[in-house]
C-alpha cells in the first residue's frame, strides 16, 4: 500500500533568516529558556507567522500572528522554526 501527497514536506527554516513578505506555519522552538515565553505570546506549532519589517542591522523584527503584530530581538526569533507557506 502507498501513500499519496498533495506536497512534498517543506524543510524547517529559522524564522529569523527571512525576509520582510516571508509567510509560514511555526513548527518548534530551538531555545527552551525562551520557548515556554514565546509559548506564552501565541508562538505555538501550527500557527501562522508573517514577517512584516526588520531593523537595521537584522536588528528587531515586527511579525505578525493571531490578529497582532510584535517585535523580537533577532536572537529570540532564530529560536523559531517555520515552515514557509505558499502564497
Amino acid at each position: 500500500m502507498s501513500t499519496t501527497y498533495d506536497r512534498a514536506p517543506a524543510a524547517s527554516v529559522s524564522l529569523g533568516d527571512q525576509s520582510p513578505g516571508f509567510r509560514g506555519r511555526i513548527l518548534a522552538h530551538k531555545n527552551g529558556g525562551v520557548a515556554l515565553r514565546l509559548r506564552e505570546l501565541g508562538f505555538v506549532a501550527g500557527t501562522a507567522v508573517s514577517v512584516l519589517r526588520r531593523g537595521p542591522l537584522g536588528g528587531p523584527f515586527e511579525v505578525e500572528l493571531r490578529g497582532y503584530r510584535i517585535c523580537l530581538r533577532r536572537n529570540d526569533i532564530a529560536a523559531i522554526d517555520v515552515e514557509p507557506l505558499m502564497s
